[in-house]
């Protein structure tokens, strides 16, 4: 007799146009950021926010359809594994993502720097180009780009949003447990916490950014310090921003009692997701905030 997994049929969807459409979001998105930050203030900000209101609608009405056919039955085993390769090497790609980003900073601090400063050179340019200028780390370079501006201390804000980000990693595993165990309060309640403690990280990143930009004079324009801060930082934010957003909906779909002990890969992929995202913050303190 055949088995349950030999008998089930790989579900293909119909043919959409949402993949289409969302690609067509997409663009629009980051046609306005980069207009945006590129100084186009009249028209950027415009087709910033068509972009990303397109992408939520988009984002709600495809993901609506995937939990309709999940509910519907149409998922088995082989579909299950499938999604868990695509979230492990969207994941990996993530990782590699910020490893670009985490290896401009390397270069940057460890070898751009010394090297405008006369170091392991044996011709002496630098005397005549920049003459003065010492490696010291943090700098906006030899042009002093963006003017004067004082770092953010890492045992304040920084520091409060580590110890966040690492309760939430608590919360969710318990909300975890909660699924596996069948007790749904336990679920919730973890849930619920998990997406306040990202909802709390987010309102102390933005207070951040307000500090840096109007008292002291750190901006994404300060040389090669604030634009990897804020490129490294931001990200992540809007990591934690989507992932937040994603626990929300988690959190709905488990008081609306989708889940089950034996099936949630769901819920699985999104604490995949929001555990990497506390792993990058980790690097982020340590390596833009102490060192």
């Amino acid at each position: 007799m055949a088995t349950q997994t030999e008998q089930h049929k790989y579900y293909v969807p119909e043919p959409s146009a949402w993949p289409f459409v969302m690609t067509i979001a997409m663009f629009t998105f980051a046609l306005g950021l980069a207009s945006w930050l590129n100084g186009a203030e009249t028209v950027g900000p415009y087709i910033f926010a068509a972009g990303l209101a397109l992408i939520l609608v988009m984002t709600f009405i495809w993901f609506r359809g995937v939990i309709r056919e999940n509910q519907a039955g149409a998922y088995g085993h082989q579909e299950e594994m499938t999604f868990r390769w695509a979230m492990s090497w969207f994941i990996f790609s993530e990782v590699m993502f910020f490893g670009a980003f985490f290896g401009a900073l390397f270069y940057a601090r460890m070898l751009s720097v010394p090297w405008l400063a006369g170091e392991g050179s044996e011709f002496t340019t630098n005397a005549y180009l920049w003459e003065g200028f010492e490696a010291a780390w943090p700098t906006n370079g030899p042009g002093n780009v963006g003017g004067t501006f004082d770092t953010i201390p890492p045992w304040g804000v920084p520091f409060l949003n580590t110890i966040i980000l690492l309760t939430s990693g608590v919360t969710i595993t318990i909300a975890h447990w909660g699924l596996k165990e069948n007790n749904r309060l336990k679920l919730n309640l973890g849930l619920a916490a998990t997406v306040a403690l990202g909802a709390i990280f987010l309102f102390f990143q933005a207070e951040e950014y307000i500090h840096a930009y109007q008292d002291l004079n750190l901006t994404l324009s300060s040389g090669i310090y604030g634009s990897t801060f804020f490129m490294l930082t931001g990200f992540h934010g809007a990591h934690v921003t989507l992932g937040t957003i994603m626990l929300l909906v988690i959190l709905l779909r488990c008081i609306a009692g989708h889940f089950s002990a034996e099936n949630h890969f769901g819920f699985e992929a999104v604490a995949w997701y929001w555990h990497f995202v506390d792993v990058v913050w980790l690097g982020l303190f340590v390596f833009v905030y102490i060192l």
